[in-house]
Parts: structure tokens; sequence; C-alpha cells
């Protein structure tokens, strides 16, 4: 997951009508797409995110785009991968709507829905979505078709549902309703946020797997924890536990001293988080402040995904208990924190004591910290050969406690340096058992 990106220009959306069209036709740059444009057919026009975002001054490089057109889009797709190369997905086949991937752009093309271009724009979730540019056509090209207001909309910096029953039609755009507010900074307009908070359940009737995608876009999102705290209050994610997560971990004592509003770029500032690590970071843990792992398995994350969401919750959930101080930890729970977070501690980092974040940041960035990336100083191999020892639980225990010696200072903090010590202190521990050797 990674954070959302930022403008890229200035709005175009207020411009006077008459140099709009040329102003976004410049910065949308047809003549650079891989697919040039006399190989569309008549009437294709351009629709959704990349208007949208161009008429904003947000759009990216290599913008994802859709194209609708008057034919089959699905054979459509398959000529133009023969003709110009790159891959095709069929989207829906009964809907006539295919992917093609090519020169590491993404263009959807579908066949017009409806009667004409203008009830097919008139079907779509948001105005700001359904606003379309014309590329070919017996229109004179450039023409912008705007039938729900949408131009209006994106002005006033509002997000509005086209209807309710458009909403219906395919359940997800209730949450992706939440995600675009937090992408572009919108406001939710009020009968939208209604029809949204009143069919919240219907969420439940779409595929884990979209819903999991539109949920790590609004943890990614700059606004992404206001918008998380708003789609739990609405109770788009009861299905999931979602509202029983937020109970559970929002309420959190002084200690951890943290609520999902606080999990933001102020945040990551102010430990010492860099760019590349909060972009890892704030997605994750926000999205583990709202779901566990068993809702993560609900909605078919990774194993990956699902281990570290529970495993965070966990530690945070821990160190409630010590006034969110890891170093208050029993030293073999401080080595299974370090070790079941190593590569996440940055999400830790935003939801405990400032001070104690940098400083543990700047010892973990040193891949060779002996806590923060625990080892043992010597491996199994070594110690089978020479202690005699056969692969088991014994092994096992051993190199643990040579990696919480070593962790802690009690050994040499090198894996590859003399091994002398390290064998003198598997030795004494074999013969003693696990007995401290100070204290």
């Amino acid at each position: 997951m990674h954070m959302s990106p930022g403008p890229s220009q200035a709005p175009i959306v207020a411009c006077e009508p008459g140099a709009l069209v040329g102003e976004l036709w410049r910065i949308l740059a047809p003549e650079s797409w891989p697919v040039p444009l006399e190989t569309l057919p008549q009437e294709t026009v351009l629709v959704g995110g990349a208007v949208r975002d161009a008429l904003l001054g947000r759009l990216v490089p290599r913008p994802d785009l859709d194209l609708v057109v008057q034919c089959d889009a699905v054979e459509l797709a398959r000529n133009l991968a023969r003709r110009l190369g790159g891959a095709v997905v069929v989207l829906d086949q009964e809907r006539s709507i295919a992917r093609l991937v090519l020169q590491g752009w993404t263009i959807d093309l579908a066949r017009c829905l409806g009667a004409n271009l203008h009830d097919d724009l008139l079907r779509r979730d948001y105005s700001a979505n359904a606003i379309a540019l014309q590329l070919l056509g017996v229109e004179p090209t450039g023409a912008l078709l705007d039938p729900s207001g949408g131009m209006t909309d994106l002005a006033a910096g509002r997000l509005r549902a086209i209807s309710e029953a458009n909403l219906l039609d395919d359940p997800l755009r209730l949450l992706r309703g939440m995600r675009l507010a937090c992408e572009l900074d919108f406001e939710l307009e009020p009968i939208s946020l209604g029809w949204i908070r009143r069919h919240h359940a219907r969420l439940r009737d779409v595929a884990g797997e979209r819903v999991l995608a539109e949920l790590e876009r609004l943890a990614a999102a700059p606004q992404g924890a206001a918008g998380l705290e708003l789609t739990v209050a609405c109770g788009l994610l009861e299905s999931w536990g979602g509202a029983s997560a937020r109970g559970e971990l929002m309420d959190s004592s002084p200690g951890i001293g943290t609520a999902l509003a606080d999990l933001d770029l102020a945040a990551a500032t102010s430990r010492g988080l860099s760019p590349e690590e909060t972009a890892r970071a704030l997605p994750l843990a926000r999205l583990a402040a709202v779901l566990d792992g068993e809702a993560l398995e609900q909605l078919r994350a990774s194993r990956k995904r699902q281990q570290s969401v529970q495993r965070l919750r966990h530690w945070w959930e821990r160190l409630q208990e010590t006034q969110g101080d890891p170093g208050a930890l029993p030293e073999p729970e401080q080595l299974r924190l370090h070790r079941q977070l190593e590569a996440d501690l940055p999400a830790l980092a935003l939801m405990v004591d400032p001070a104690w974040a940098r400083q543990a940041l700047v010892r973990w960035r040193n891949q060779r910290d002996p806590l923060f990336h625990p080892r043992p100083p010597i491996d199994g191999a070594t110690l089978q050969a020479w202690l005699q020892l056969k692969p088991g639980r014994e092994l096992g225990q051993l190199l643990e406690h040579l990696a919480r010696e070593r962790a802690f200072g009690r050994l040499p903090a090198q894996v590859d340096g003399d091994d002398g010590e390290s064998l003198t202190e598997a030795r004494r521990w074999l013969s003693e058992g696990d007995v401290p050797r100070h204290g």
C-alpha cells in the first residue's frame, strides 16, 4: 500500500469555457498515449478519473484511461492488442468491458450502456466521474459532456452521488464514495452520505477482494484516517467487525495515547519517519486500527497482510499495559516484538511516544542492530557440529537464548566474528539450563 499522489498542477475546472477544452486536451496529452487516436472507432469518449483528475490538476503520469465506445469493447481490445501489443483481460463479457495493459498503461474499454452516451453517463456513481471528453466522432472533437452537473460539483469541492439507485447497482460504490472524498479532499454531499448510511449493509454483497482494494486505497489517502472514521461511523464495516474493532483499539489508554484521527502525516513527521516509511506504515496502521486478521481473511487478504495486521494489533494492545513503553516488556517479549514487527516497526512507532519512536527508528534502520533485527550470533549448523547437537527443541531453545544474549549486549553484536564466546555461552547453557548469567 502506498500513499496517494498529490496534485500535479493547478486546477482548470474554473477556466473560461472557451479555454477549458483546449487546456484539458493539453494536460491529457492524447498524443502520448500508447493507443493512437486513429486506432480508435468513431464516437470514442474518455470518461471517469482521468478527465476528473485533469480538471482538478491532479493527473498522474500514465493515468488509467477509461474509454467508452459504441462497438464491442472486448473485440476492440483484442484487435488493439494484436496491432499494438499488450495483454487483454476481459472484465465483463456480458456487458462488454475489457482491459488493455500496454507499455505500463492500463486502458479500460467499455461498450456504451443505455440508448446513448447521455444515458450511459447518468448510470455512473458520482457526478465527478460522469464527465466525458469526446475524442472522436460526429461532434467537434474535444466536446465536453456533463449531463449530471459534475463540473459544478468539482468546482465546489463536493462529491455527489447521481442517484440512490446508481449506488445500489454496485454496492461497492458506497465505500468508493468514502475513498474518493478522501483522495480528492472533497465533502460528501449530505443526501449522498445519507444514502450510504441507509444502505451500509449492502456492502456485504460485494466480493471481499473488491472491498479490500477500496479500503487499502482509502487507508493510503492523505485524509484516510478521517475517511476510515466516517466509514466505521456509517456502519460500512459492521459485517467484518469494523465497529467492534474500533471499540477495542481506538478507545485506547493514555499509554498508547492515540486515536484513528491521530494516524496522520503529522504523527509520522513528529516521529521521524521518512516519506518511504510513512507511505508503508500509515496505511498499515490505519487498516489495523479498524479491522483484525480474521476480518482480513474474510476479505481475502493475503496471509502476509493478515499476519502483519494481527501482530500490529497484538503489540498495540500489549503496550497499553506498559504505558506504551516497549522497553518495559520482559526481555523475551521485547525480542518477540522486534522479530514479529521487524518489517513493520514504523507502523508501531506511530502509536507510541514520539521520543521513543525517533530513537527506535534510528536503531531499526541499522540492519545489524542485534535487538531490532534479532539473530543468533552463531548458526544452528555450527552448534550441531561443535556441540554434537541434533535438530530439535533443545537446539531451537539454545538459538533463542543466544539471540537474546546478543540482543541485550551480553554477547558480541557481530554475527560474523569469533564464535568462541558464543560457544562458551552455549556450553554453559547446556550444562546449567536456561539460567541467566546476570542477576
